[in-house]
């Protein structure tokens, strides 16, 4: 595995935005109204409590709705984030790596918890599967500090097989404790402008068949 560049820009290290909601259909037609593009189902996430749709954003990025799987007991984290959701929200991020392990190390290094390195994997619709490991900082802060993912050899990224028309123009960050946030982000090689908020809170710019949004 190749390393890291020391300092990425959030935007461009952002491999999913994920949008929580308990019922996933109903997500799926939100999204549309706004964008004009409709999520394709990717799946379940076995023990975890939750499935998901998906909306490309190109460039190796995309839109994850995420919500409870009425067909498991199981409840996660994620699961337990989307539950109460009755209306669409960012619920967190995720920053791409292929390294998985050397971004734990440096994480730890500067002193925070870690949870995984831990595989994931899901079927998708069309029988084949997708497999990932993930690391989780753990923190204070919330959704607005990524988990990382590093995707399996050989997989093909999901922005490449999700409904696509939309772009990622802008994505943004605000937080209370922003200049605590900007710290973290920077010891895991992130930065970006952080503005302050009354409360955690996750922005994006799309450029869709819609038109411009935030959301």
């Amino acid at each position: 595995m190749s390393s890291e560049p020391s300092m990425r820009e959030a935007q461009k290290a952002l491999d999913h935005l994920l949008l929580g909601i308990v019922n996933l259909q109903q997500g799926i037609e939100w999204m549309f109204e706004k964008t004009g593009v409709r999520a394709a189902p990717g799946g379940s996430h076995p023990g975890i409590g939750t499935r998901n749709a998906l909306l490309s954003l190109g460039n190796f990025q995309y839109i994850e709705i995420i919500s409870l799987d009425p067909m498991q007991q199981q409840k996660g984290l994620t699961a337990s984030l989307v539950e109460n959701l009755t209306v669409p929200q960012w619920i967190t991020w995720a920053a791409s790596t292929d390294n998985i392990d050397e971004v734990s190390r440096k994480a730890q290094a500067a002193g925070y918890a870690i949870d995984g390195p831990s595989d994931g994997e899901r079927v998708k619709p069309d029988g084949g599967i997708l497999r990932w490991r993930t690391a989780r900082i753990i923190s204070e802060f919330g959704g607005v500090i990524p988990f990382f993912i590093e995707w399996g050899a050989g997989i093909r990224h999901p922005s490449n097989d999700a409904p696509s028309g939309c772009r990622l123009l802008g994505f943004a960050i605000e937080h209370p404790k922003q200049d605590q946030v900007r710290k973290m982000l920077l010891e895991l090689g992130i930065e970006t402008a952080i503005c302050h908020g009354d409360k955690a809170r996750l922005k994006a710019v799309l450029s869709t068949p819609a038109g411009r949004i935030e959301l």
